[in-house]
């Protein structure tokens, strides 16, 4: 069973069907009802259980005919159901907030929102974080489509970030982002990147959490956390996502610091086919980030820390210029010594005689 299928499933052939009229439907879906009035949505489950879906199916139920007929579904849930809801009358949801953080995932068709005035059209495979406090509203459309709704409790999104070792500063730009500005509204648009397995990955892990959810037995609360791990990690490392112009200058920094720090842990043996395979970026973006911001192509930056990592070592270490030129990552002493010399101006030899003599 795909997740497509299985959302499908758990919102048309549940037990009970609720009506329109059910109080439960609005704490699910409300219909727009006033232009002006801005909803708080509250988080629907008890403290223990941090983390529900939310599954929106339209046109792909048991009668695909009935376009304009929502079926959704809360998981976990006291007990199964399924409520329905025609929205012939109204296109959109109303104007509303949550107080807890929102992932939405198109698993069928298109999704449109409108986040802070703006309308954006998320297509299948595309996700959206969504910040607590953002003000947002869904479009009802009429063409088929699936769409899944991760509601992450606040203390659970804290410890998914803490947690997360992979990408350390891309998590931790994500977590600043979304919990720790308060007085900043936002939301992250991801689209799948240059890796050709992160889309089948993901939706297997998010299909697993579902189930999960679904279920709800015995050790669901761990099985859960690290299924949202897993996504969270694919979707910080391997997906692309947009950002406003000041939170690009600020990712960019991060991404920089990044791969500025593992050169630097790895100087001596570094390619950029090993930065590539790590950061999971194309090979001309490391010259075009590192030039950026520090005016070096990425050889040069690379022979920069190779160089002054020699230096140091000179002046504080009894090695021979020799083993010192190997340790850094030069095998060839001859090209080492031309490059040291155009650098400081004398030999490598000269160099530590010099800093000897003014130490002495």
């Amino acid at each position: 069973m795909t997740l497509s299928e299985l959302c499908i499933y758990i919102t048309t052939t549940e037990t009970i069907s609720l009506p329109p009229d059910h109080k439960l439907g609005p704490r699910l879906v409300c219909p727009e009802y006033s232009k002006s009035v801005q909803e708080v949505k509250t988080y629907p489950l008890p403290r223990q259980e941090r983390i529900f879906a939310l599954c929106w199916t339209v046109g792909m139920g048991k009668d695909p005919g009935i376009d304009r007929t929502l079926h959704t579904t809360l998981c976990p849930a006291p007990e199964p159901f399924c409520y329905w809801l025609d929205f012939s009358r109204c296109g959109k949801t109303q104007l509303h907030t949550h107080d807890y953080i929102e992932l939405a995932y198109v698993v069928e068709g298109e999704f449109r929102q409108r986040i802070l005035g703006r309308d954006i059209v998320f297509t299948k495979g595309e996700l959206c974080l969504i910040d607590k406090n953002c003000l947002h509203q869904d479009y009802l459309l009429e063409q088929p489509s699936v769409i899944l709704f991760l509601g992450i409790a606040n203390d659970m999104f804290s410890e998914i970030m803490d947690e997360n070792v992979t990408a350390r500063k891309v998590i931790s730009f994500l977590q600043a982002a979304l919990l720790k500005q308060k007085d900043l509204q936002q939301y992250l648009h991801f689209k799948p990147g240059s890796d050709p397995d992160a889309p089948a990955e993901l939706e297997y892990c998010l299909y697993l959490l579902v189930k999960e959810l679904h279920d709800n037995g015995v050790g669901s609360h761990y099985i859960c956390k690290g299924l949202l791990l897993r996504i969270f990690r694919i979707i910080s490392s391997r997906y692309e996502f947009s950002l406003s112009k000041e939170q690009r200058k600020t990712m960019n920094w991060i991404i920089f610091e990044e791969i500025s720090d593992y050169i630097k842990g790895h100087y001596a043996t570094v390619t950029i086919q090993e930065l590539v395979r790590e950061f999971h970026f194309q090979e001309d973006y490391f010259n075009r980030i590192i030039k950026n911001k520090t005016g070096l192509t990425y050889s040069a930056y690379v022979q920069q820390i190779r160089l002054e990592r020699a230096e140091h070592m000179l002046t504080s270490s009894g090695k021979s210029v020799e083993e010192i030129s190997e340790a850094v990552g030069y095998h060839n002493k001859g090209y080492f010594y031309k490059i040291f010399q155009e650098k400081y101006g004398m030999t490598p030899a000269k160099y530590r005689k010099r800093n000897q003599d003014v130490f002495l």
